[in-house]
């Protein structure tokens, strides 16, 4: 009986950590969000950053190469330098996000943008939810997703330059499907990631980790609103 309510105690520790760890995650990552809508609202809303953006290819290029420098050394350093860096250096890449990605409200209706944002949230959540609660290991379905990620990026790489609207709905229906993947294995390794956490461990620490998994969670929320967005979105034209 003793050992009955030790474990239910101990179970019971062990998912309170799991969801304050869980929430303090979808907390940063609907920041994140947050700040790349707003950033993006307001710059396709003005004319003048519009023209400072996408007319210098060298500024465009250079906020792309610079988004994925912070991603690189934030996944790379997160263990080294601050909470606080880690959490400015995610605020700066979401913000930078926002500014590349204004376009969409110039190449889309916002009745679309909106829509595919609402599909988007529902399918996520439902694939985040499930990462959650299924007791199937899985490993092996992330490590095919990142395959998948892998012949997307070459793919979309090679369409750069041959322009096929065939090859970009392709890329698009299946990284559906991988970002689909990527989200519901993404979301248990942070429930693992919350239950191999050791009480006690120092509260900067923690907020590290929530934010190198609200990065995650992020990068799989954004692309699939990309992908999604590819397939549903109604084009100005």
């Amino acid at each position: 009986m003793v050992e009955t309510l030790s474990t239910r105690r101990t179970d019971t520790r062990a998912q309170i950590q799991v969801n304050s760890f869980i929430q303090s995650v979808y907390n940063w990552m609907a920041i994140g969000l947050a700040l790349t809508g707003g950033v993006a609202f307001y710059v396709a809303h003005s004319p003048s950053l519009m023209r400072l953006i996408f007319g210098n290819q060298i500024l465009f290029f250079g906020l792309i190469i610079g988004e994925l420098g912070l991603v690189f050394y934030l996944s790379a350093r997160v263990q080294k330098i601050q909470a606080s860096t880690a959490t400015a250096l995610f605020m700066l890449y979401a913000a930078l996000n926002g500014a590349t990605l204004s376009f969409i409200f110039l190449a889309y209706t916002s009745t679309s943008i909106a829509s595919t944002f609402f599909i988007c949230a529902g399918t996520f959540v439902a694939c985040s939810i499930y990462g959650m609660i299924t007791k199937r290991d899985l490993t092996s379905l992330g490590g095919f997703m990142s395959m998948g990620l892998i012949g997307i990026i070459i793919a979309s790489v090679i369409n750069l330059f041959i322009r096929s609207s065939a090859m970009t709905m392709m890329i698009s229906y299946i990284g559906v499907f991988v970002f689909v993947g990527l989200t519901a294995y993404d979301t248990q390794k942070l429930k693992h990631m919350a239950l191999t956490q050791p009480a006690g461990l120092d509260a900067g620490v923690v907020r590290k980790g929530a934010i190198i998994g609200a990065l995650t969670l992020y990068l799989d929320f954004i692309n699939l609103f990309l992908m999604l967005l590819r397939i549903l979105g109604g084009s100005r034209d």
